[in-house]
């Protein structure tokens, strides 16, 4: 049955006459992307889950309203995108000024292979959905006021036409329209000014290079090696932890006060996240004679130059599939 199910495909007259098992297998073909929708509106992997959850409870609990005039899919994100506004309207306070963004949680590349191939065939449709779940898109879509942000998501990166947004969030396409301008103008100001600023693209074998020189320079704790791989304007974030660091001189400043140079032996695995280079890092440790995990350096690659580094704790390993431990011999 195709994602876009509709009730007659069903093979009934109403949800109301679907039990319980059958509805779940109907809702958990769409889990993926709508678990993908949530996230890029809250930025959260793990807010991202349990507003799935919550989605597909009040799914449940209103079937009889399906009445099929749309497809079982778009009904479902009309209820995540509402779901989603529900918790940003009772969540935490807009991000710091300077594009701090505390809350913010990686996506790993291979949930993100789970996805349906939709428009696969479309370089445009792979090109926005690629952009729009990198680190840099997130953080900006993460300052725009809640419906806005929803108004967005469902149209620049979804392409749902106007009146249907309207009917999901119970406006009027002028007023959709209106937000999506604002929504527009607000993502113009947390993002560089042409697009190939904010999004690595797809990884060429100089970006691999890169990844690899800078994986070698933070195994050595070579501060110098590592700083002539950064842009001028290069930006750090380390969320949960407040701070933004932004142009080379500051980034390599904050390392060497935190003292990385000191940091001890090292090793880095490779892996992706949001689409995007990723080097984890394990720290080794005598008592346990192991290398544990450290931290996941997430870059973003500019004309051949970092031009963002995100870095996240260590307990973002498992929902990545990392190892927990690296043994002394460096296998897995």
């Amino acid at each position: 049955m195709s994602a876009d199910t509709r009730l007659e495909e069903l093979g009934v007259s109403g949800l109301g006459e679907v039990d319980e098992p059958a509805f779940s297998g109907l809702a958990e073909r769409h889990r993926r992307e709508l678990h993908v929708h949530c996230y890029r509106m809250l930025g959260s992997f793990e807010d991202a889950e349990d507003t799935v959850q919550e989605t597909f409870l009040r799914a449940w609990r209103r079937r009889e309203t399906f009445e099929g005039r749309s497809t079982f899919r778009a009904w479902l994100y009309r209820i995540a995108t509402n779901a989603c506004l529900d918790l940003l309207a009772k969540r935490r306070p807009e991000p710091a000024t300077g594009g701090e963004v505390p809350w913010l949680q990686p996506y790993p590349d291979r949930l993100l292979d789970e996805l349906p191939a939709g428009d696969a065939d479309e370089p445009e449709a792979v090109a926005v959905a690629r952009e729009t779940i990198e680190l840099a898109y997130l953080v900006a879509v993460q300052h725009l006021a809640p419906r806005p942000r929803a108004v967005l998501i469902l149209r620049d990166v979804l392409g749902w036409p106007a009146k249907e947004v309207a009917e999901f969030l119970g406006d009027s396409v002028n007023s959709v329209n209106s937000a999506l301008q604002r929504a527009r103008a607000g993502m113009r100001e947390h993002l560089p000014a042409e697009r190939q600023d904010w999004t690595g693209g797809e990884e060429d074998a100089g970006t691999r290079e890169l990844v690899r020189r800078f994986t070698d320079a933070s195994v050595a704790t070579d501060v110098d090696r590592i700083a002539v791989l950064l842009r001028d304007d290069v930006r750090y974030s380390m969320p949960p932890t407040p701070g933004l660091h932004v142009g080379r001189d500051t980034v390599v400043k904050s390392w060497i006060e935190d003292g990385f140079e000191g940091m001890g032996q090292l090793r880095g695995v490779l892996t992706a996240v949001n689409r995007q280079p990723a080097i984890a890092f394990y720290l080794w440790r005598e008592l346990e004679d192991a290398y544990l995990p450290l931290t996941i350096d997430v870059l973003r690659v500019t004309g051949g130059a970092i031009t963002e580094i995100v870095i996240f704790h260590d307990d973002q390993f498992p929902r990545l599939g990392l190892p927990d431990r690296l043994p002394a011999d460096g296998t897995e």
